[in-house]
């Protein structure tokens, strides 16, 4: 039996109160301040806030959401979210040698994740040695000999992984991958593997490229914006305002999620008049309330709508101009469509009524330019890939790809994980990259494919790899299955980390263990060269720079760049001619190759040097479809639903309010109405009454998987919540023990997280006296 990893004592201070109708507004601001000002001083915190996202600040480390037009930004152009997120990278804590002495290793891994991020920077290199209990300080010199000789000593290169977090740095990216590529391997695992991959695959099939293809313009402009599978209020609430604009401008939105988020109902933004002392702007027209797993047979009925309009109607519905020069396979996706969608299926799987369906064809209809947005509701389902075929055919009927105020919108959850991929951050980068790497660097890179972040883990599990690099992010808590991942790592005989804090990957350790402390992107980067900047991609395709404000938290940290650039130097010596001490001095110098590498990056310097920085060409919004046929491609998608057996329910997993990625900074999440403990999960009161559960219950949640281990998470409340019937809902990655290793979405390999088979069972010493404490929220 697979158990949630040990954490400090549950708590029995939960407060239940009804969810929130709306979002953001004064309280955002509060709240933002009031984390900020815990963590550092009002000084530090109006340094980060005044730069954060100004054309020569730094970059928010949170989201990927990109900035207005340079001129069109607010001073304040930050969410409660993100000065959060940037002020708790700048904290005043500090972990010292004496920390690591006074905790051992296995002391710190029953710490919860919030305990372990509030002890505040690391500011040392540390190592945990063979059989030692406890970090201790190591010089950067031996931490890198050491990284060194263990990859000098692998029988192959593929025995060692390199993984990034979307929060490192283009520049520092490029050079992570080129270090890996000139060693030897493509296993370059990231962050993408395990949330947007299903977009990069079905884009790329569909359409020739793996992005998206809108920008701010096009959502103020579209007729009707989309959300589907995301929480904007949340995750990236900048969106918020883009929605807004939208609105005033006389557009619609559609909200698609199996809960309702206050951010899709009503958003009062704190820089408008309204949004402080009125009602603020409803933001979604239409709410659709759709059961996990149910958004492949939305758009599939959508399609046949469309489909049986133009047959009412013919010339009237479809851009048949638009169709027939610039796709492919309309006519057998269409034949498909209608020998397949079965009604009473797509209520099944929808929760949904036929007629509300056809309130947003309807809506479809009268809308010119429509964009489709969504993030990982859609992703990590088994048949995410699928679905957002669907989404592109959906949008390819009526020729709403490539032209303003329209297209797909794919929202990333970080900051660079973009940017990252497009540096070369990708285990089968594709040929005609490696041939510009080749020529550039007078090597020749491995062709064959390396290993993602899902297959890592079972090399590591099998003994297959036995080095793992992190750069940034917390690999052991961002992943599936907790207990299959820990162990995996615990087999490896060395693990490093290069990190700004301590978090739960620190704390399981290969035979060896390093954590290498780096510069946070709020922080001055002084080189042999100079002042520094580094350069980042948001979600809609621009790059620009982003410079730290703030000293570095210790005179012993170096960064991303300065650590990846002498470790290759260490482990390659002469065996590429790469002056990798260049790179270390200055970042332009990594720019200029970049510039010859990576298309649309020409002249990276003197581009990104402009305000604002550039946007990356997109071929589709040119009439360009970059597919084997020249042509957007439609596609033949088989119905598929989740389903449970009698008696258990589908889990969706997913972040509280006062959380990013995998660390939350309180146990709160007030829009949902959750105060005091993060344990709680979501189940709609029909459900409740149906598996006589009662509000406040202590209940195991316990997965069900075909491979029959039994995967506990303990010690959960139940709380009524209006969740889609036959669906519940809880916070990662206190729920990450559940998802199955093999659980995997078709073609990307993303980890299942949006679909989850459990049972809750009652725990045995549950009592009234519990429940009292819990109060009674409202539908």
């Amino acid at each position: 039996m697979q158990k949630s990893p040990s954490e400090e004592p549950h708590d029995d201070h939960l407060e239940v109160t009804p969810p929130a109708t709306w979002a953001a507004g004064v309280p955002a601001v509060y709240h933002a301040m009031q984390y900020s000002l815990s963590q550092t001083s009002p000084k530090r915190t109006a340094l980060t806030l005044l730069n954060l996202n100004q054309v020569r600040g730094l970059d928010c480390p949170g989201c990927a959401w990109p900035e207005p037009e340079p001129g069109h930004r607010p001073v304040n152009e930050y969410c409660e979210n993100g000065a959060k997120h940037t002020n708790d990278e700048a904290t005043s804590r500090r972990i010292t040698a004496d920390f690591f002495r006074r905790y051992s290793v296995d002391e710190l891994a029953q710490k919860s994740d919030r305990w372990l991020n509030q002890q505040g920077r690391l500011t040392q290199p540390m190592v945990k040695r063979p059989g030692s209990a406890h970090y201790e300080p190591i010089t950067w010199s031996a931490a890198l000999d050491l990284l060194a000789e263990e990859l000098q000593g692998l029988d192959s290169p593929d025995e060692a992984v390199f993984y990034t977090s979307g929060r490192a740095s283009n520049e520092a990216a490029f050079v992570l991958q080129l270090f890996a590529r000139a060693f030897g391997t493509n296993n370059l695992p990231d962050c993408s593997n395990m949330c947007h991959e299903s977009s990069g695959t079905a884009l790329n099939e569909t359409l020739g490229i793996g992005k998206g293809d809108v920008g701010l313009r096009d959502i103020y402009h579209a007729d009707l914006v989309f959300t589907v599978g995301q929480n904007p209020g949340t995750n990236h609430p900048r969106m918020l305002s883009a929605l807004e604009e939208n609105k005033r401008r006389g557009g619609r939105i559609v909200a698609v999620n199996p809960l309702p988020e206050a951010g899709l109902a009503r958003f009062k933004n704190p820089q408008r008049p309204r949004g402080v002392v009125g009602r603020g702007v409803q933001v979604a027209d239409r709410f659709l309330h759709i059961k996990v797993g149910g958004d492949l047979a939305l758009f599939q009925a959508l399609n046949l709508l469309l489909l049986e309009a133009e047959d009412a109607a013919p010339g009237t519905v479809l851009d048949r101009a638009f169709i027939d020069e610039h796709t492919s396979g309309f006519e057998e996706f269409a034949a498909h469509l209608r020998a397949t969608v079965s009604w009473p299926k797509v209520q099944e799987a929808t929760g949904l009524t036929r007629a509300q369906i056809e309130e947003v064809r309807d809506m479809v209809l009268e809308s010119r330019r429509v964009i489709v947005c969504w993030a990982m509701g859609l992703t990590q389902q088994k048949h995410g890939v699928p679905t957002i075929r669907e989404v592109v055919n959906f949008l390819l009927m009526r020729g709403n790809i490539g032209r303003p105020g329209a297209g797909v919108c794919p929202v990333r959850g970080h900051s660079n994980v973009q940017g990252d991929r497009t540096m070369g951050i990708w285990e089968r980068m594709p040929d005609a990259f490696l041939d510009a790497l080749a020529r550039e660097f007078s090597f020749e890179p491995p062709r064959e494919h390396g290993l993602d972040s899902v297959d890592s883990i079972r090399a590591m599990r099998d003994g297959r790899a036995t080095f793992f690099l992190g750069l940034a992010g917390n690999f052991v808590r961002a992943t599936p299955d907790s207990e299959v991942t820990e162990a995996a790592m615990r087999r490896c005989r060395l693990t490093a980390h290069i990190s700004t804090k301590l978090n739960r990957s620190h704390t399981v350790c290969g035979e060896t263990a390093l954590i290498l402390p780096t510069l946070g992107r709020t922080e001055r980067d002084v080189q042999a060269g100079g002042e520094q900047f580094v350069t980042v991609e948001d979600s809609m395709s621009q790059v620009h720079a982003s410079r730290g404000v703030l000293e570095p938290a210790s005179k012993h940290l170096l960064s991303e760049v300065a650590i990846l650039s002498r470790l290759a130097r260490r482990t390659l010596g002469d065996k590429v001619p790469v002056r990798w001490e260049r790179f270390e001095a200055d970042y332009g110098c990594i720019r200029d190759h970049i510039s010859r590498v990576v298309p649309g990056f020409e002249d990276f310097n003197t581009r990104v040097a402009r305000p604002g920085g550039f946007g990356l060409p997109n071929p589709v919004n040119e009439g360009h479809f970059p597919t084997p046929s020249g042509k957007a491609l439609f596609s033949r998608n088989d119905f598929e639903m989740l389903s449970a057996p009698e008696g258990h329910l589908i889990l969706q997993t997913l972040r509280s309010h006062d959380q990013w990625n995998t660390v939350p900074y309180t146990d709160n999440d007030r829009y949902r109405g959750i105060h005091g403990s993060r344990r709680v999960v979501f189940v709609n009161r029909h459900d409740m009454r149906e598996l006589g559960l009662e509000e406040g219950a202590r209940v195991d949640l316990v997965g069900v998987w075909r491979d029959g281990v039994e995967r506990r998470a303990e010690d959960f409340r139940v709380v009524g919540y209006p969740t889609s019937r036959g669906c519940a809902a809880a916070y990662y990655p206190e729920t990450n023990v559940l998802v199955p290793l093999d659980s995997v979405a078709d073609f990307s390999n993303t980890p299942t997280s949006k679909g989850i088979v459990v049972r809750l069972e009652p725990r045995a010493e549950a009592g009234t006296s519990q429940e009292a404490a819990v109060g009674k929220a409202s539908a």
